[in-house]
């Protein structure tokens, strides 16, 4: 299995590495972490059975036209931000038989990468995960790390299974799902309250936002499932129960929204509320917490422009 992860964030080194360490040749596309894993690799510290592992790609580029074979699969592992290019770093990385992998959050975020590259397979997956970059080349990996994967828009290929089995073998769990957009919709039943809550609060873990403001959290986990049923996707009816038990769970967590509202880099804030909203607006779903959320957030992103 020839693979190439565009990101070398937190969840395209830690996925990546688990590839490799199950066989593939695993190649990565870094940017700001391009000399420090070309020379040193990236160290894994995960605090799960996985343990401390160091994974050194087969190669590291800057640019997809630098790499002499076009990819099986290319896992594209970069946030849906403002001014994010997908389909120019996709663009060189892609040959006739590669299927492209989206690990992101988000909603309705495949359309883009569907239109641009009709004739591929589209594979999209969501990553259940406490993981974050702390340096350049080092990689924290708290909790959990299953992974949900699918065709875009529905059923599972035999290369989708074939990836799946992979990581499953790497100590994982991962689902090959039939619905990925219903599972897009179930990360966002987490996504929704936590990522913006933590970054509003002035830097609030989940474990405080969710102690201090369970109720309040349900209720933007509950208008989510209603806009999931409302477009064809429903939820199971435990879901925000096991949401809420799986946080009380989880160790006090720094959410990637937070990480990067504090590096001063771009938030997901559309991707992971705007078209939320958008879709519930359009399927005529009462969403006054989470609409609400989603207007401060505009609030604070404006702020941080005029700062």
């Amino acid at each position: 299995m020839n693979v190439l992860v565009i990101g070398s964030g937190a969840v395209g080194s830690f996925y990546g590495s688990l590839l490799a360490r199950q066989g593939a040749d695993v190649s990565m596309m870094a940017r700001s972490d391009y000399e420090h894993v070309k020379l040193h690799g990236i160290d894994i510290a995960s605090d799960t059975k996985l343990g401390h592992y160091h994974f050194r790609p087969r190669t590291v580029v800057r640019n997809a036209s630098e790499l002499t074979e076009k990819p099986d699969y290319v896992l594209l592992c970069i946030k849906v931000v403002e001014h994010a290019d997908r389909v120019g770093l996709l663009k060189d990385a892609v040959g006739p038989e590669t299927s492209i992998v989206l690990i992101s959050n988000g909603i309705d975020i495949e359309d883009e990468i569907a239109k641009a590259f009709p004739n591929n397979e589209l594979i999209s997956g969501l990553a259940f995960i406490c993981v974050t970059r702390t340096a350049p080349g080092k990689i924290w990996h708290q909790a959990y790390g299953r992974l949900a994967l699918g065709n875009y828009p529905q059923g599972v290929s035999e290369k989708a299974r074939a990836l799946c089995s992979m990581f499953e073998r790497s100590g994982i769990t991962c689902v090959a799902s039939e619905d990925i957009v219903a599972a897009r919709w179930q990360k966002c039943v987490w996504n929704a309250p936590f990522n913006p809550l933590s970054v509003l609060s002035g830097g609030l873990s989940t474990n405080d936002i969710l102690s201090t403001q369970e109720p309040f959290v349900r209720a933007i986990m509950e208008e989510v499932c209603r806009i999931a049923e409302a477009t064809g996707h429903p939820l199971p009816p435990d879901t925000v129960d096991k949401n809420i038990e799986s946080t009380y769970k989880m160790p006090p967590y720094k959410t990637s929204m937070l990480v990067d509202f504090e590096a001063g880099r771009p938030m997901e804030t559309e991707a992971i509320l705007g078209n939320a909203v958008r879709v519930g607006r359009k399927a005529g779903v009462p969403i006054p917490h989470l609409e609400s959320v989603y207007a401060l957030m505009k609030l604070r992103e404006l702020r941080r422009r005029a700062e």
